[in-house]
């Protein structure tokens, strides 16, 4: 079991940036990939960044150029830096740690708010 603890979220105006945190526990060593999702009112969740172990990134193109996604395996944390931020990505953000050992699993932090104000 993979637990995820994000934090970071709140209200910033158009332009402004902020930055995510997801910091894991538990079987951490199983994790091969780490994303930020981000789901709008009325809308799908949708993959927004994600890491690799190997530290491969994949960005959807609406924020490639925006923002930036990396970690800290000392400190067991994703970080998703968002610059240049415009109303559209107001979001709950949910971060997601994925793996096959010992069997397929899928874990998901509670979620933190976004909002980018006009």
């Amino acid at each position: 079991q993979v637990q995820l603890v994000e934090s970071g979220g709140g209200l910033v105006q158009t332009g402004g940036s902020l930055r995510l945190s997801c910091t894991a526990s538990g079987n951490i060593f199983q994790i091969i990939i780490m994303g930020w999702y981000r789901q709008a009112p009325g809308k799908q969740r949708e993959l927004v960044a994600s890491i690799t172990s190997s530290g491969s990134t994949n960005y959807v193109d609406s924020v490639k150029g925006r923002f930036t996604i990396s970690r800290d395996n000392a400190k067991n944390t994703v970080y998703l830096r968002m610059n240049s931020l415009e109303p559209e990505d107001t979001a709950v953000y949910y971060c997601n740690a994925g793996g096959i050992r010992p069997t397929v699993f899928s874990s998901w932090g509670q979620g933190t708010q976004v909002t980018v104000s006009s």
